[in-house]
């Protein structure tokens, strides 16, 4: 194994830490209530445990489930299917989740572009579909034959018409770059701080500020489709109020769980495989000393590299190297 970077702080787990972490992760074998599942990461697969949870606990629903690609995560594989099997396979657990939903309940569903048609289908069947929201994934070492792919989809949903949305939550705080004046020389609707000017912004359903997690980033870790703590935290704060109960059916490493615990929500998430599950549980023991999400300061969302973090009073971190973005808050 090569030796890491300097700068490198990805997530690491010994062999020991892994067997005293996953002493904390539960399964479920018989119907349980939600004093059971609160804060608490499940070892299991959804299809074994589903139909043991409780009804009508989840004030939000969170799912990024493997999208219809050939992937290997830790010792599982999923295998891309035709489109029809796949629509299929979502089926198989999605609609059984919908009885744990509170009838003010949200829930937001990632997807690729290869995936988004069979989750619309699926979805648009059982819940009613508020929006979809499209943001940059700037990765990868683009296409030859084809325009880079760099764009995902989470689609929006609530159970009924009486749901719960905070816009004033998931404001972004953009900078201005030909800053207007009024007539009395006065900021026109914008304003100055350390960092130089800025307007807050109500979001769209287009997002370019993500920066995904790389290993310079302390929440990075070593799962292959891991989601960046700042989106996530954005449909946390835009869909539920603290104290709510937010579920993952397919946590990973853990990020909805860790954004809830950093957000004052109470969670849980199923993970089928062990060494995820540690990641998540490991992550969540740093949550409780560190609650701070990149690119989230002040009660809004910052555009990506548009705050200088050597200006401000927080925690100063690591100066960025040539190629990595640090400065994202």
């Amino acid at each position: 194994m090569s030796e890491k970077a300097q700068r490198n702080r990805t997530l690491t787990l010994t062999e020991t830490e892994k067997k005293e972490l996953l002493r904390e992760a539960i399964s479920i074998t018989s119907p349980c209530n939600i004093d059971d599942l609160r804060d608490r990461i499940i070892n299991q697969d959804i299809l074994s445990c589903s139909t043991f949870l409780p009804e009508a606990f989840i004030d939000l629903l969170i799912i990024d489930p493997p999208y219809n690609l050939s992937k290997k995560f830790a010792t599982t594989s999923f295998t891309r299917k035709s489109e029809t099997a796949y629509r299929q396979w979502l089926e198989s657990w999605l609609p059984g989740l919908k009885r744990c939903l509170k009838e003010t309940a949200s829930l937001y569903v990632c997807c690729d572009w290869h995936s988004s048609k069979a989750v619309q289908t699926v979805l648009e069947e059982h819940f009613t579909i508020r929006n979809r929201i499209t943001w940059e994934r700037e990765k990868g070492r683009g296409a030859k034959s084809n325009w880079k792919n760099c764009s995902e989809d989470i689609w929006f949903c609530t159970k009924t018409n009486d749901y719960y949305f905070n816009v004033d939550a998931v404001k972004l705080k953009r900078r201005v770059i030909a800053p207007y004046r009024n007539a009395s020389g006065a900021p026109k609707d914008w304003r100055t701080d350390a960092n130089g000017n800025f307007r807050l912004t109500h979001p769209s359903n287009l997002w370019t500020d993500i920066s995904i997690p790389f290993w310079s980033m302390p929440e990075n870790t070593d799962h292959p489709t891991q989601k960046p703590e700042k989106l996530i935290a954005k449909l946390i704060l835009a869909s539920s109020k603290p104290g709510d109960f937010i579920f993952d059916p397919f946590s990973g490493s853990g990020t909805t769980c860790v954004v809830a615990k950093k957000l004052m929500r109470r969670f849980a998430g199923i993970e089928i495989e062990a060494d995820y599950c540690a990641m998540a549980l490991k992550r969540l023991a740093g949550a409780a000393a560190d609650k701070t999400i990149q690119g989230y300061h002040e009660g809004c969302f910052w555009e990506r590299n548009s705050r200088t973090p050597q200006k401000t009073k927080e925690v100063k971190k690591p100066k960025p190297g040539p190629l990595f973005h640090l400065s994202e808050e």
